[in-house]
């Protein structure tokens, strides 16, 4: 049961779910776009008078990667694990008509909320399955996307199934040939998850870049990393000059730099796996 509060003429929904309790909040600078926080945890802001609107750091990141992924406007077929609002689903809709999106959602009653309060377009290709996002990656058939995005997130924390070799072993056998995997990966100092991220990439593609904030690779602060990886060559240049002129400028490491980066941490896999680590208290107060 969803109950209301008034804030400036629109009220904010607050619902039990699955995964905790959830909230879409009213943005009062735009006037049919809202927030969607988990146990008051920001996880995505979807604006339904335009799509191609992406006011988190991360969510324009990955969104520089759809752009890039292809021609401009030439559909794309896409597997996103993990869904929240489905802003990048939206996004990818908007932006490439056509596209065929399949979403994994394990929290069936979240999707439920979202889809009531945020409805989706009717000529939108986007089917959002529930169930746990690695299980239902296996059940899918080789060779299928051009793009898988993982953003999933349980208690503000990447579950461990999630981060190893395996599940990447998983990834690149849905994926096509030339077909990119882009990971929305939360961490702080020291950075140990996402350099071992990393590391489990390299053991699975030839290429492999991350996206984010100076800060955040300093270890000054917590917050979301973007790692893409495709076994073809990647548009480095114009991810960079992209990233660099992001509201809030980002850094895109490639190459030794990433290497040296990355220093000598070692792949994941099951039997090693840990979640991802949780945002240190007051991340988001």
């Amino acid at each position: 049961m969803a109950r209301g509060e008034r804030r400036r003429g629109r009220d904010a929904v607050t619902a039990q779910v699955d995964g905790g309790t959830a909230s879409l909040v009213p943005d009062l600078d735009r006037p049919r776009a809202w927030s969607l926080l988990l146990d008051d945890a920001p996880q995505s802001h979807v604006d339904l008078d335009d799509p191609t609107h992406l006011a988190f750091e991360y969510q324009r990141r990955l969104g520089h990667v759809v752009d890039l992924l292809a021609p401009p406007g030439r559909p794309v077929h896409a597997l996103h694990l993990g869904g929240g609002a489905l802003t990048l689903a939206r996004y990818l809709a908007a932006t490439r008509p056509r596209s065929t999106q399949q979403v994994i959602e394990a929290d069936l009653a979240l999707t439920r909320l979202v889809r009531s309060h945020l409805p989706l377009a009717k000529e939108w290709r986007i089917r959002v399955r529930g169930g746990d996002a690695r299980e239902g990656l296996a059940k899918l058939p080789p060779g299928r996307a051009d793009l898988v995005i993982a953003d999933v997130f349980s208690g503000a924390r990447t579950p461990a199934h999630l981060t190893s070799a395996e599940f990447l072993h998983e990834v690149r056998r849905v994926l096509r040939p030339g077909g990119w995997y882009a990971a929305n990966i939360a961490d702080g100092a020291p950075l140990a998850h996402l350099r071992a991220q990393i590391a489990t990439c390299a053991a699975a593609f030839d290429l492999r870049c991350v996206l984010a904030d100076p800060a955040v690779l300093r270890g000054r602060r917590f917050g979301n990393t973007v790692l893409l990886a495709a076994d073809e060559p990647l548009p480095f240049a114009e991810l960079t000059r992209r990233t660099a002129g992001d509201p809030h400028p980002g850094r895109v490491e490639a190459g030794r730099a990433l290497d040296a980066f990355t220093g000598g941490a070692r792949p994941v896999t099951d039997a090693t796996a840990k979640a991802s680590p949780p945002p240190p208290e007051g991340t988001f107060g």
